[in-house]
């Protein structure tokens, strides 16, 4: 199973990224999936979330009106839409794969891509 990240890199606030989460050994329809972030010294925290259809979204208040999750199950590929960036918004973001599957959890991870919003 992979998940691999891509699209991080150094904005100036107010700008815009677009990350990607390419998933590869895992059937990618049938996994939830998700965007977490880990800023410096902190914990990991959720960003947004997509249903495996993709008809059930979740953001963190925080990035509400200014992130959009989006998926392309054909082509096994998450995306996070990133507007408005602010310094706040600087952290490692993560790819998350979940299903359930005969009483257990699957769960896989990114490697991480870094997004860093400073002038």
């Amino acid at each position: 199973v992979q998940l691999v990240e891509s699209g991080g890199g150094l904005v100036q606030p107010g700008g815009s990224l677009r990350l990607s989460c390419a998933a590869s050994g895992i059937t990618f329809s049938s996994y939830d999936m998700g965007w977490y972030r880990q800023p410096p010294g902190t914990q990991r925290e959720l960003v947004a979330t997509i249903s495996n259809g993709g008809g059930t979204i979740n953001y963190a208040d925080s990035v509400k009106g200014r992130f959009t999750v989006s998926r392309d199950n054909a082509k096994n590929t998450m995306f996070l839409q990133m507007s408005s960036l602010r310094p706040e918004d600087t952290a490692a973001y993560y790819c998350n794969a979940k299903r359930w599957r005969w009483g257990q959890i699957q769960n896989y991870w990114g490697q991480g891509t870094q997004v860093t919003v400073s002038s």
